[in-house]
C-alpha cells in the first residue's frame, strides 16, 4: 500500500492512499505531489480543516464520496456546487459549504499520528492558517 506524509504546521501524519476505493482521485493527486498550501479551519463542516483550491479543475467526478468523513479522513471535492477543495477531518464532521451539504472523494486515511489530530485542529482554529504539505512515502 502506498502512503503519503501530511505535515500541518508542526504536526506530522502518515496516511494510506485509498487506491482501491478511489483510484482516479489517488492517481490525480499523486501527479500534484509534492503539494503545499495553507490549511484553514472549516467551521461549517465541524471539526475539519480545509484547503481552498478555487476553480482548479481536477478533471475528476465523484468516487468513494461521502458527506460524513471519519476522524483522520481526507477528502478531495472535485468542484461543482462549490469551489474545489481538500477537507481533512480531525473530529466529528459533516462536509458542507455556504452552498449546503457536499460530498467529497475519500482518498486518504491517517494511519499514524492520529493522536495529534485534535491538537492540529485546535491550532488551526485558534492560531489561524497553517502550512500544509503532502509528500509521497511510496510503498510501506
Amino acid at each position: 500500500m502506498r502512503h503519503l506524509a501530511i505535515e500541518v504546521g508542526p504536526h506530522r501524519f502518515i496516511a494510506r492512499l485509498e487506491e482501491t476505493a478511489a483510484p482516479q482521485t489517488c492517481a490525480a493527486f499523486l501527479k500534484l505531489l509534492p503539494f503545499a498550501n495553507q490549511a484553514i479551519h472549516s467551521r461549517w463542516s465541524g471539526e475539519a480543516v480545509w484547503v481552498p483550491l478555487g476553480d482548479f479543475d481536477t478533471g475528476l467526478g465523484f468516487e468513494n464520496h461521502t458527506s460524513h468523513p471519519s476522524r483522520g479522513d481526507v477528502l478531495l471535492y472535485p468542484g461543482g456546487f462549490s469551489e474545489t477543495e481538500i477537507l481533512f477531518a480531525y473530529g466529528s464532521s459533516c462536509f458542507a459549504s455556504k452552498m449546503g451539504q457536499l460530498a467529497g472523494n475519500h482518498f486518504l486515511t491517517v494511519v499514524e499520528g492520529s493522536e495529534q489530530l485534535m491538537d492540529m485542529g485546535r491550532r488551526v482554529l485558534w492560531q489561524g492558517a497553517q502550512a500544509i504539505r503532502f509528500s509521497d512515502l511510496g510503498e510501506r
